[in-house]
């Protein structure tokens, strides 16, 4: 069965019937007219729009810097120099007036003398060792502080401020008070010396006791104390050692303390602050000190010996040596004297330091090896003989 459509017959019209679809038309000539008008519009709002551009302007804005630069850049066009007139060179010959070349002293010159003045100022101040003048400018409970003139002043601790201890600290130092001073230590990193005067007494000390050595000085000191191998003494500050075997009676020596002796100088030595004393030298010391050069002494061989003989001078022993015996030749020394033999000789050499005295018997002969081929006559003819000698002796001691 089939379905019928009602309105199809409805919707299927006749052909002929049938309206004709309405067309927009637009004519070509109106197309380009309204064409013309868009592009004068367009034209003219470009126009408007450059006359603004135009009108308003934007203003440029300078930093100071490009201102400074431009401003300076004005001022030095006076100036400027073209490089065709820098490669043009002067030729001083043309001209009239005469010209001379003067060297001036600027800020860059100097001359020696300054310039070793300021490295002398510039100079650190404080070698250790140095001894420096200084004047105290400060006192702390520890110790003070010493103007040396330097850049930093010197630090002397208490302990360094003298000899023994100090009661009376602030008593003894006060400002200003002007002192000598012995660099124990170098600049720290603040340019801080250390400064002892302790130091410089014992140095001072030292040098004092070496020159009474040298010459043979003898000195009073006074026991303070004694221990298994002698006795201890103070000597300008220094400690000083008597051995037993150095004193005349060593038996009872702790019976010395608190007594004055009269002692030489046996040794010295700074380096190892060792300084040894002797009683017995001082009475050799006092003995050699009454001999002179040229003195002919009488004495007896003592001892023979490879190098010569010594000779007892009552206390005292003098060295005749091989080569002060005789101008001769000799194949052994006891072809000339023995142990025991009694001889005379000339004093040719006094060491009061070592306690040594030299001795010569060469100069008693007329001849070469005449105390070999006649010994009892240059004996005993040694007191004439003696007398010629004197000028040699006394031109001898005038050179010391």
């Amino acid at each position: 069965m089939g379905v019928s459509n009602k309105n199809a017959q409805d919707n299927t019209q006749p052909q002929g019937n049938k309206k004709p679809l309405q067309v927009l038309h637009i004519s070509k000539k109106d197309t380009q007219k309204k064409s013309q008008e868009i592009d004068i519009d367009q034209t003219n709002s470009q126009e408007e729009i450059k006359k603004e551009n135009i009108a308003i302007k934007p203003q440029i804005i300078k930093h100071d810097s490009v201102q400074e630069i431009e401003e300076l850049n004005e001022n030095t066009k006076d100036f400027d120099i073209s490089q065709k007139d820098l490669n043009i060179a002067l030729n001083f010959s043309e001209q009239n007036t005469d010209f001379q070349l003067e060297r001036t002293v600027d800020e860059f010159d100097f001359d020696e003398s300054a310039f070793l003045e300021a490295l002398n100022a510039n100079e650190p101040i404080g070698a250790t060792g140095e001894t420096i003048s200084g004047k105290v400018i400060a006192i702390e409970s520890d110790g003070l502080y010493v103007d040396i003139g330097g850049k930093a002043p010197g630090y002397m601790p208490k302990k360094e401020c003298g000899l023994g201890v100090i009661t009376n600290f602030k008593e003894k130092f006060s400002i200003g008070l002007e002192m000598e001073v012995l660099v124990i230590k170098e600049q720290n990193a603040d340019g801080m010396v250390t400064v002892s005067a302790r130091a410089l007494i014992l140095r001072q000390s030292w040098e004092k006791v070496s020159s009474s050595a040298k010459n043979g000085e003898l000195i009073n000191v006074l026991i303070n104390g004694f221990n298994r191998g002698g006795l201890t003494c103070d000597v300008d500050g220094l400690r000083g050692f008597i051995p037993r075997s150095q004193l005349e009676d060593g038996q009872d020596y702790q019976s010395f303390v608190g007594k004055t002796l009269k002692v030489a100088f046996l040794e010295v030595n700074p380096e190892s602050r060792k300084l040894v004393l002797s009683e017995k030298k001082a009475s050799l010391v006092s003995k050699l000190s009454s001999l002179k050069l040229g003195q002919l002494i009488e004495g007896e061989v003592l001892a023979v010996k490879p190098y010569g003989f010594f000779i007892d001078l009552g206390g005292a022993s003098g060295l005749l040596h091989q080569s002060s015996l005789t101008n001769g030749s000799i194949r052994s020394l006891r072809e000339v004297f023995i142990e025991g033999e009694i001889i005379k000789a000339l004093i040719s050499e006094i060491d009061l330091e070592k306690g040594r005295i030299g001795l010569n018997t060469a100069l008693l002969e007329n001849s070469a090896g005449e105390l070999i081929i006649d010994k009892q006559k240059v004996m005993r003819e040694a007191a004439e003989r003696a007398l010629k000698t004197k000028a040699l002796f006394d031109k001898k001691e005038q050179d010391k």
